[in-house]
């Protein structure tokens, strides 16, 4: 049995009670070296199997959990943040399902909730935006033409970038050329939730800038949007002139 854990943003202690069970009970882990944070480790009991998928390509990784289940032992498959997000796993889903190894995935705190609750904000404000916008910046691997940032920033929505932290000279000029006025503002969350976590914010036309003097070019989101500013409308559900299925409204 493979299970495919989220193992949070950062945090060690931000990984779900499910989650940190099954990192417990584990015969062999597969992490992302690379993004998550090695004290996760601590949870695998002794004599765990201990693998770091940023050196192993895809059929590699296959060939651990094949072993493994070869012996009737059980691997988690620990990814960074939510699996569903930027995770690689759909061909690892349908790997296996070709092996007929049997996989449950156990969902993880993203990034993208971490760095919100490093900002104190709010995605979603009424009258600002009640879209939130989830991809990253073009770069060695293309997007789709109609996901490019220049488009989806015409929405004026909430904007969270994964993986652009390195890019945000052209980042910077496509929202820009999407509709986000130069001086819309925008965060970068470096490790969000992390000992080392920094929280930056800025101007869109300054993103770059605010990265290069702050030294960070990976690891980081990039948040854009009205929701980063001081105006928004009041909430109806908690407005005492609303009516809900729970209550009367209020003269």
């Amino acid at each position: 049995m493979v299970h495919f854990v989220g193992a949070g943003c950062g945090a060690p202690d931000l990984i779900t009670v499910r989650g940190a069970r099954l990192l417990g009970e584990a015969d062999v882990i597969i992490y992302a070296g690379s993004l998550v944070n090695p004290e996760l480790l601590k949870y695998a009991k002794p004599g765990c199997e201990i693998h770091d998928s940023a050196r192993l390509t895809l059929e590699q990784v296959l060939e651990v959990i094949e072993a493994a289940e070869a012996q009737g032992l059980t691997t988690v498959r620990l990814h960074t943040g939510d699996s569903s997000i930027y995770g690689a796993v759909r061909e690892q889903f349908d790997a296996l399902e070709a092996r007929g190894i049997a996989y449950d995935v156990c969902p993880g705190v993203s990034a993208f909730c971490g760095a919100a609750a490093s900002l104190r904000a709010e995605y979603t404000l009424p009258e600002v935006s009640q879209t939130v916008i989830i991809s990253r910046m073009e770069g060695r691997t293309p997007v789709p033409e109609r996901e490019r940032i220049r488009a989806l920033a015409s929405h004026g929505s909430t904007m969270v970038l994964y993986l652009s932290a390195g890019l945000l000279e052209g980042l910077q000029a496509e929202l820009i050329a999407g509709g986000y006025a130069p001086d819309a503002p925008a965060a970068i969350v470096y490790k969000a939730s992390w000992p080392d976590e920094e929280v930056l914010r800025c101007t869109v036309g300054t993103l770059a800038e605010t990265a290069r003097e702050s030294g960070i070019s990976n690891l980081a989101l990039i948040l854009v949007g009205g929701f980063l500013g001081a105006g928004y409308a009041r909430s109806k559900l908690y407005d005492p002139g609303f009516a809900t299925e729970f209550r009367e409204a209020r003269k």
